[in-house]
């Protein structure tokens, strides 16, 4: 595994945010629109493996990794060395006016690291959200139909037609309205609310969402059913065994396009490369990024190559999708994600998090819920009815992050701490960080 120059020991050495992080605060407030929000504003001044330091010479333990995006660590070795070389030779042309090889190669990889062996092939993107925004119009285009089916609790993005498919209003789609239509919301199977019990969860949510496609939007006129594997900004939520795989094989028998939303679950993050694999869900269109390109900015849509040709020429594409820097760098996350065997890690991170927490839950009924696979890992918090209690999850984070905790918040009720360190952490440092979050609800 690559070494990092950034030493791997919390170190807390003026209150959090410092004195310099204020200033520059200060200086943001004055430059920076109101509307970009910050979890923990702390002012980095580099990482590496599972430490982010700030300019007060603080060292903070790592649990958000970017939202999933430093899956091998920040500044990688081999990525920094793969996108400098990349650097120095040219920085961009545009794939649709001279293409490169680098981009070439990426999709190679997509299309052999992917679930199925079907032949497939993919275009290169920015975002997540221009990602699974692709998707839908390559979906579409291939079946000549127009609805789209989401589910509660998702997030897609925040592009127009995405924020149509995701179901949090605040603070993602306060305002921003109208979105795109023909979308259509089903149940998810949240197992930990289902009204009749978890153990019911998937079979019922299946047959429900079937149901309700059938009778109030007519299968015949679904182009996608989007849905993540695992909900990420929705609170982790896994949805109930056999849930997945009803939903795809429906999706089979009735010619509808079943697109997995993996921005936030792929490369290793939940202990296999893909979170649909868990199940053995084989999607036709996968989109992806966070992860891809170990910090560089870079997305995909991966799929059946009768899908994907189905888009006339010059239909996808964009001025700076696939940068030749962000190809090398993928090229190299990729490579390390194999080489150093990080799915494998992300399990064992997954099972010393989840038995921690567990034991954590026994001693604090406010935790209602501890889930997640691999290192996506969540706590749910809740008052003696099972209601939501976002004001403990306030607290609690307020104090993990005071002492160097890096913690973020999730949830469309916001009462949920999820938790994504990156795959390359010592477990040295999980424990000390999950020290820090039992310190929090002892204080409570």
């Amino acid at each position: 595994m690559a070494v990092t120059e950034v030493a791997q020991s919390r170190r807390v050495v003026t209150e959090i945010p410092g004195p310099r992080s204020r200033e520059l605060q200060e200086r943001r407030a004055a430059a920076v629109a109101r509307g970009v929000g910050s979890v923990l504003p702390v002012y980095v001044a580099r990482a590496g493996g599972g430490i982010v330091e700030d300019v007060d010479g603080n060292a903070l333990i790592d649990f958000g990794s970017g939202i999933a995006v430093t899956n091998v660590g920040n500044a990688d070795p081999r990525v920094v060395e793969r996108a400098a070389e990349q650097l120095g030779r040219f920085t961009h042309t545009c794939f649709m006016v001279n293409p490169y090889e680098a981009y070439v190669e990426v999709c190679e990889a997509l299309n052999r690291v992917t679930p199925g062996d079907h032949e497939k092939r993919s275009i290169l993107l920015n975002s997540g959200a221009e990602a699974v925004e692709n998707a839908v119009k390559i979906a579409r285009s291939a079946t000549g139909r127009q609805a789209v089916v989401v589910f509660d609790h998702a997030y897609h993005g925040r592009t127009n037609l995405t924020l149509g498919l995701t179901a949090k209003n605040m603070p993602y789609k306060q305002g921003f309205g109208p979105f795109a239509g023909e979308i259509h919301r089903m149940p998810m199977a949240y197992a930990y609310r289902w009204p009749t019990g978890p153990e019911n969860c998937g079979p019922e949510a299946a047959a429900l969402v079937v149901d309700q496609i059938s009778k109030q939007v007519g299968a015949e006129n679904v182009a996608a059913v989007v849905i993540e594997p695992i909900q990420g900004e929705g609170g982790f939520i896994e949805p109930a065994p056999g849930f997945l795989p009803a939903v795809a094989e429906f999706c089979r028998a009735n010619g509808i396009v079943f697109v997995a939303d993996e921005v936030q679950t792929g490369f290793a993050r939940t202990g296999d490369m893909f979170a649909c694999e868990h199940e053995g869900i084989v999607p036709d269109l996968i989109a992806t990024a966070k992860g891809i390109a170990g910090g560089l900015p870079l997305a995909a849509v991966t799929g059946r190559a009768d899908l994907m040709d189905a888009v006339h020429a010059g239909g996808l594409g964009g001025t700076y999708g696939g940068n030749p820097a962000a190809c090398a760098a993928a090229l190299a996350s990729l490579e390390a994600i194999e080489s150093d065997g990080l799915v494998g890690r992300a399990r064992e991170i997954g099972d010393l998090m989840l038995g921690r927490l567990r034991g954590l839950a026994e001693k604090h009924a406010v935790i209602g819920d501890v889930r997640g696979r691999g290192a996506m890992i969540a706590i749910e918090l809740v008052k003696d009815d099972r209601s939501p209690d976002p004001e403990t999850l306030a607290r609690v984070l307020s104090y993990c992050h005071s002492q160097g905790l890096v913690l973020l918040s999730a949830g469309t009720y916001g009462n949920v701490v999820r938790m994504l360190p990156p795959l390359v952490i010592g477990d040295d440092l999980l424990h000390e960080g999950l020290d820090i979050l039992a310190e929090a609800f002892a204080r409570l």
